[in-house]
């Protein structure tokens, strides 16, 4: 039988859960507590028995998003049996598949959220600039792996070859959905080609 503490962190990660799903398609501000308890099945008042803010509740919605996002990209950085250049293009297939203009089903939080809340919250910033941080540095490491094994070869530093992919797949998101087209992914994917040499 679980125990108050299991059922507590069971009911807080139900929230941010249902929190991202909403908020992948509504925005930050667009989205009152009220309504994610209510989808979330939790009771109105008991908001601060788990988040002590607003503003803390959308630092850990952040950081739970991006714990789950690095999880599935470590996933497919380290699939056996393929180079780095292989597991790299994976990587940004899943981000294309994923990340789509249609319904990315909260696997686009970062791109959803990340120009409105970088200037309502600093923690909220903070929490987006270390996860995306962590994505850059797996990039990062990829790259570098491809290097070694001959895969991959990029005509600037690692890093910044990692940097440049990152914010570049990162505006091909917005285009996207700008455009309600898949277009502005598969030129990027094109162009991501080109900087890696694959």
């Amino acid at each position: 039988m679980p125990t108050t503490t299991t059922r507590s962190a069971d009911t807080r990660q139900n929230i941010l859960d249902t929190a991202q799903r909403i908020m992948a398609r509504k925005g930050y501000s667009a989205v009152g507590i009220n309504e994610v308890l209510a989808a979330a099945s939790v009771p109105k008042g008991s908001f601060y028995h788990y988040f002590s803010s607003k503003d803390a509740f959308g630092e850990a919605l952040l950081k739970s998003y991006f714990d789950e996002y690095l999880a599935d990209m470590d996933g497919v950085l380290a699939q056996s049996g393929r180079s780095a250049a292989e597991r790299l293009m994976a990587y940004w297939q899943m981000w294309r598949d994923t990340q789509s203009f249609d319904d990315c089903q909260g696997k686009c939080l970062a791109v959803k959220l990340g120009a409105e809340v970088a200037d309502l919250s600093e923690p909220m910033r903070l929490a987006l600039k270390e996860g995306t941080t962590l994505i850059v540095d797996r990039l990062e490491r990829a790259i570098t792996g491809g290097l070694t094994d001959g895969s991959i070869a990029v005509d600037d530093a690692p890093r910044e070859t990692a940097q440049v992919l990152y914010d570049m797949w990162l505006g091909a998101s917005v285009m996207a959905k700008i455009h309600r087209s898949l277009a502005p992914f598969d030129t990027t994917m094109a162009v991501t080609r080109q900087l890696l040499h694959v």
